[in-house]
């Protein structure tokens, strides 16, 4: 008797130590009215649920008109980005490589008509840089001196006008850029109703002004938008 108990306990024991091999130590942080309920092989989590950051909901998202401002500003557009216009980069940023190789563009002639009105104002026969811009043949005579000098100046100052002009451009692009980004946010929110109508009818207005009673009233036209 005494051995069939003995061996009794033995099974039992040797069943709960091969169970326990199956069973995985688990961390799990759990609010304080939450159960945790370990059943054989199986995890069963009762109570309230475990929270989980929940993705962005694209569909209602809008975006914070302050926050697309200052992306903006830090960085030609950003705002865009961030308020998925994606389809407006192009014209900014063509825009600004525009303005950028204007400047560039017109610097560098302007370097070059200074250079070549330098050159034909002094009387240092060496320097004559501006042989490269006359036309084939054409060459410059004392006859002719001065009017290929304000031909030089003229170029020289318009082409610095350019060059300033491309800069103040480029400023413009750039402010449009943070001003599209911010109004675009702002507009994102603006809740239009769906029944946007014109009416026109006939009324009467009244006129209290007048004493005769036929002439009190008088036929008008009612203009009334719903939205």
């Amino acid at each position: 008797m005494v051995l069939l108990v003995v061996g009794m306990i033995t099974a039992d024991a040797q069943t709960a130590q091969d169970s326990l091999k199956h069973v995985k130590q688990i961390d799990v942080a759990m609010p304080d009215s939450g159960q945790v309920i370990l059943a054989g092989d199986s995890l069963l989590l009762t109570g309230d649920t475990v929270g989980v950051k929940k993705g962005r909901d694209w569909a209602t998202w809008t975006p914070d008109p302050k926050r697309a401002m200052w992306l903006a500003i830090v960085l030609p557009g950003a705002g865009q980005i961030y308020n998925r216009k994606y389809w407006k980069l192009p014209i900014f940023y063509g825009g600004m490589l525009g303005c950028v190789y204007a400047i560039r563009w017109n610097n560098m002639m302007y370097k070059d008509y200074s250079q070549a009105y330098l050159d034909i104002m002094d009387d240092d026969p060496t320097t004559d840089s501006y042989n490269s811009f006359l036309h084939l043949g054409a060459q410059i005579t004392s006859s002719n001196e001065s009017r290929y000098q304000t031909l030089f100046k003229k170029r020289k100052d318009r082409f610095r006008r350019w060059r300033d002009l491309s800069f103040f451009c480029l400023i413009g692009v750039y402010a449009l850029s943070v001003i599209d980004a911010y109004v675009d946010a702002e507009l994102s929110v603006f809740d239009m109703s769906d029944d946007l109508s014109l009416k026109v009818r006939p009324t009467t207005i009244q006129q209290q002004d007048s004493k005769h009673p036929f002439e009190s009233v008088s036929l008008g036209v009612q203009f009334a938008l719903n939205f």
